[in-house]
């Protein structure tokens, strides 16, 4: 038995399928969550944009429309633009091992660079005054 015998090559292609199964539904989702934050993000600007004086507006969940008070409707807009970051944050960090796993699988060396991560407030801070003295 070895890498010769057709069940095993069967195996490994299988578990290579599943795990490039897994990356492009995780890219899926990405690409969904995100389009669902892009129409979070017209709706709030077209809230910030009316000009209109009523304090109620028509929002629509589903398929029927309901009237909300304004800051009401802003408030949960934020909410659900907060939580779709965490959502695309946790997804893009799950693919990133997704991705390494399905490497992993193929033999491939991994992507180099893949795992890094951006500055944070207080790096980046600390990096401007270190470029500034």
């Amino acid at each position: 038995m070895g890498e010769q015998d057709p069940a095993f090559v069967l195996r490994y292609l299988a578990e290579v399928e599943a795990l490039a199964e897994e990356v492009m539904a995780g890219r899926q989702q990405i690409v969904a969550l995100d389009q669902k934050r892009n129409e979070n993000r017209e709706a709030l600007r077209a809230l910030s944009k009316e000009l209109d004086s009523s304090d109620q507006v028509m929002v629509c969940f589903g398929n029927m429309f309901v009237q909300l008070p304004k800051t009401k409707t802003k408030d949960m807009l934020q909410r659900d633009q907060e939580r779709l970051d965490e959502e695309i944050a946790k997804q893009r960090k799950e693919l990133k091992v997704n991705v390494s796993r399905l490497l992993e699988a193929q033999g491939k060396p991994e992507l180099k660079g893949y795992n890094l991560k951006p500055l944070s407030t207080e790096e980046m801070c600390f990096m401007r005054k270190l470029v500034d003295s």
